[in-house]
C-alpha cells in the first residue's frame, strides 16, 4: 500500500465510467437478475410514455441468439434538438450523461417508474453496443454508440410520419459474460405490465424459436386479480370482486376479494414496479379493510357470536388484492425500491378505498353477509386454536417448559399467532433485547459467535451443536422426520444480528440453516431479518436513525443547509440502551422487518447461491464472489 496520501491519489470518474466500475451500485449485479434489468429499465421508459397517455403500443423482441433485445413504442420519441445548456443533442445528453431526463422537471412526465434519471445512461453504458432509432418532427433519426461513447452525432436518416422511440442494446460480454435474456421471464414481466396499464398493447417476439405473443388486458387490474387466483388455485368467497378506479392523483387501481386461502395475499406496485415488501400504500389499504367491515357490522347490528373477538387478522384472512397506485414523487426503501415509504400515502389510500369498500358492501349485502360469514369463520378458527393451545398448556405446563433452553427469555402469552422470538447475536444484544422487549408476546434467545454451517451437515451433527439445538428446542415444533408445524410456538422468527459484516455472515449461516432444514417455516411467512440502524443522526431535538450509509447520506442530503448533525454510529446491539433498541428495532409500530421467502421462480437461482456459497467447493464460491464483487465493494466490511 502506498503511504502517499495526497490530490494525485484521488481518482475522478466522468462520464458513465461509474457505471462500468461500479455496475452493482446501479443495477443491483451482474448476475441473471442485473442482467435482466437493463430491459426492463428500456422497457419501463416506453411504460412511461404509455401511463402518460402518449403510446398505445410496445414491442418488445429478443435476438436469435438472446444477448441482445430491441424495444421499440409509438409514443412521442425522445427529442432529438440541440440541448441549449450542453449544446448537443437531447438525446446524446439523455444516453450519455446520469441524472438527466424528462422525469426531474415534471412536465414531461407526472408519473413514471424511475425519477433518478440514469435508466437508458446506465443501459447504455453496460451494453457492447447500442442504437437508438428515433421518429419525431416529421423524419426518423438514429444514433449508434459502442460502450456508452457515441459513434458519431445524431443522423437524420429519412422521413416520417409516425412518432416514437426504438432501442436496440446488446449488454456488454465484458460485464455480464455468456448470459442470455429467460424468454419466458421476459414473457411474464411484460403480461404483469399490460395487466397495470389497461387497454396498452404489448407484443413480443423470440426472434429464436419465431415465437409471437401479445398482451393486452382491457380489465386490467380485474383481470390481474383472475389469473391470480387461477394461479394460486384458489376461489372467491363471492361472484364479484371489489374495483376502484380513480384516475386524479394519487391514480389508483385497485381489485380485491376475499377467498378460501387461509392467509391473505397482496400485490402491489408503485408507477408500475413491484413493491413486494409492501410499504404505506399497502398498509392504508389493509386499515380500510378492516375499518369498512367493522362499519358493516355496526351499521346493519349484525349479531357476532358471544365471546368472539374478530381481530384484523380475521378481516383480512383469505384477501387476495392487486393494487396499482401512481405518485408524483415515491419514495422508495433502498435500491431494489420493494418497499414504499411515503407517510402520507397511507392516510391517503385508507380514505380511497374505506368509503367506496363501505359503499360496496352496503349496496349488495348478500355479498356483504357472505364476506362477513368468511371472517366470522376464520375468526372461530383462530380462537379454537387458542383455546387448544392454552388448554394443552394448563394441562401440561411443566413438560412445556422443561424442554426449553435455560437461556430463553420466554414470552407470557401462549398464543403462537401473537408471540415473536428474536434470535439475538450475543449475550450483550441479548442482555438490552431482554430489557428492552414486550414481555407479554417478545422473546428473547442469545446466541453466543457464529454457528454452524449447515449447508452440508447431517441431522446428528446439527442435534449435537448447542446453538441450533436451542433454537430447535424454543420453537417447538422439531426437525427432521418429527418436524411438525402445528406445534410451533411463535408465528414470527426474527434474527436480530449486528447491523455489519460479522453479523451478516451469522444471519446467512441462520438463513442457510432455516432454508436447509425447516423449510416450512421459511415458505409460511415465518421467518423475519430485523433492520436495527447502524446510525443515530441528531439535529436539535430531532432524531433520524438510519440503517446503512446509504441511508444516512439521504437523511443528511434532506437537512437544511445550516444543520450541524451529530452522527453515531453503533459498534453492535450490545452498546444500545435497552429502550433505543426497543425503539428502533422491536417496537411492531415503528420496526423494520424483512419476511423471507422464496418465489417459484427464484427457487433454482435460490438453491444454486447457496449451494455455490455455503457449499465445500471453493471454487464456486470464488465465482459467485467475482460476479457480486461489485456490490461487496459499496458494503460496510
Amino acid at each position: 500500500m502506498n503511504a502517499n496520501y495526497d490530490a494525485e491519489a484521488i481518482t475522478v470518474l466522468e462520464g458513465l465510467e461509474p457505471v462500468r466500475r461500479r455496475p452493482g451500485m446501479y443495477i443491483g449485479g451482474t448476475g441473471h437478475d442485473g442482467f435482466h434489468h437493463l430491459l426492463w429499465e428500456i422497457v419501463d421508459n416506453a411504460v412511461d410514455e404509455a401511463i402518460g397517455g402518449f403510446a398505445s403500443r410496445i414491442i418488445v423482441e429478443l435476438d436469435a441468439d438472446g444477448a441482445g433485445a430491441t424495444v421499440s413504442d409509438n409514443g412521442r420519441g425522445i427529442p432529438v434538438a440541440v440541448h441549449p445548456k450542453v449544446g448537443v443533442s437531447a438525446l446524446q445528453v439523455i444516453l450519455t450523461t446520469l441524472h438527466a431526463g424528462g422525469k426531474f422537471g415534471g412536465s414531461a412526465y407526472t408519473t413514471s417508474g424511475g425519477l433518478h434519471g440514469v435508466g437508458s445512461s446506465v443501459v447504455n453504458a453496460l451494453s457492447s453496443s447500442l442504437t437508438a432509432t428515433i421518429r419525431r418532427d416529421g423524419f426518423e433519426w438514429e444514433q449508434s454508440y459502442r460502450r456508452g461513447a457515441p459513434r458519431g452525432p445524431v443522423q437524420k436518416v429519412k422521413p416520417a410520419r409516425a412518432s416514437g422511440t426504438r432501442i436496440r442494446f446488446t449488454p456488454d460480454p465484458e460485464i455480464f459474460g455468456e448470459l442470455r435474456f429467460s424468454p419466458d421471464e421476459v414473457c411474464e414481466q411484460l403480461e404483469i405490465k399490460a395487466f397495470l396499464n389497461k387497454g396498452l398493447r404489448i407484443a413480443f417476439k423470440d426472434c429464436a424459436t419465431g415465437k409471437r405473443q401479445e398482451f393486452h388486458h382491457e380489465g386490467g387490474v380485474a383481470d390481474f386479480l383472475a389469473a391470480q387466483l387461477a394461479a394460486d388455485r384458489r376461489t372467491s368467497t363471492t361472484e364479484r370482486v371489489f374495483t376502484l378506479e380513480r384516475d386524479a392523483a394519487p391514480r389508483l387501481h385497485l381489485a380485491m376479494c376475499w377467498s378460501d386461502a387461509p392467509h391473505e395475499t397482496f400485490r402491489s406496485f408503485v408507477n408500475g414496479i413491484p413493491t413486494r415488501s409492501g410499504g404505506t400504500h399497502e398498509q392504508g389499504i389493509k386499515d380500510a379493510i378492516a375499518r369498512a367491515i367493522r362499519a358493516y357490522i355496526d351499521t346493519h347490528d349484525v349479531a357476532v357470536p358471544r365471546k368472539l373477538k374478530i381481530s384484523t387478522d380475521d378481516i383480512r384472512e383469505g384477501v387476495v388484492a392487486v393494487a396499482s397506485i401512481f405518485l408524483a414523487e415515491p419514495q422508495f426503501q433502498g435500491q431494489t425500491k420493494d418497499r414504499l415509504n411515503n407517510p402520507e400515502v397511507r392516510s391517503q389510500v385508507e380514505s380511497l378505498v374505506r368509503p367506496a369498500l363501505e359503499r360496496w358492501l352496503n349496496t349488495n349485502r348478500s355479498l356483504g353477509d357472505a364476506i362477513l360469514r368468511r371472517v366470522i369463520m376464520a375468526a372461530r378458527a383462530r380462537q379454537a386454536s387458542r383455546d387448544a393451545t392454552e388448554q394443552i398448556r394448563r394441562k401440561s405446563p411443566v413438560s412445556r417448559r422443561l424442554n426449553l433452553p435455560g437461556k430463553l427469555a420466554d414470552c407470557s402469552t401462549s398464543d403462537p399467532s401473537q408471540a415473536e422470538l428474536f434470535i439475538v447475536e450475543g449475550d450483550s444484544a441479548g442482555g438490552s433485547a431482554k430489557q428492552g422487549r414486550d414481555r407479554r408476546n417478545q422473546a428473547i434467545l442469545p446466541l453466543r459467535g457464529k454457528v454452524l454451517n449447515t449447508e452440508q451437515a447431517s441431522l446428528k451433527k446439527i442435534n449435537a451443536n448447542r446453538e441450533l439445538s436451542d433454537i430447535v428446542k424454543a420453537l417447538g415444533c422439531g426437525i427432521g422426520a418429527g418436524f411438525d408445524a402445528s406445534k410451533l410456538r411463535y408465528h414470527r422468527i426474527i434474527l436480530l444480528m449486528d447491523a455489519d459484516s460479522d453479523g451478516h455472515h451469522i444471519a446467512t449461516l441462520l438463513l442457510t440453516f432455516f432454508y436447509r432444514h425447516l423449510r416450512p417455516l421459511v415458505d409460511g411467512g415465518y421467518v423475519y431479518l430485523a433492520q436495527p440502524p447502524l446510525y443515530r443522526i441528531d439535529v436539535g431535538k430531532k432524531t433520524w436513525w438510519a440503517s446503512d450509509d446509504a441511508e444516512k447520506a439521504r437523511i443528511i442530503r434532506k437537512l437544511p443547509s445550516n444543520a450541524k448533525p451529530e452522527i453515531s454510529r453503533f459498534k453492535g446491539l450490545g452498546e444500545m440502551m435497552p429502550k433505543t433498541l426497543f425503539r428502533t428495532t422491536l417496537d411492531p409500530r415503528r420496526r423494520r422487518l424483512l419476511q423471507v421467502g422464496v418465489e417459484p421462480a427464484a427457487e433454482l437461482p435460490t438453491e444454486r447461491l447457496i449451494g455455490d456459497l455455503m457449499g465445500r467447493d471453493p471454487q464456486a464460491r470464488l465465482r459467485e464472489i467475482n460476479q457480486w464483487m461489485e456490490v461487496v465493494e459499496t458494503l460496510d466490511i
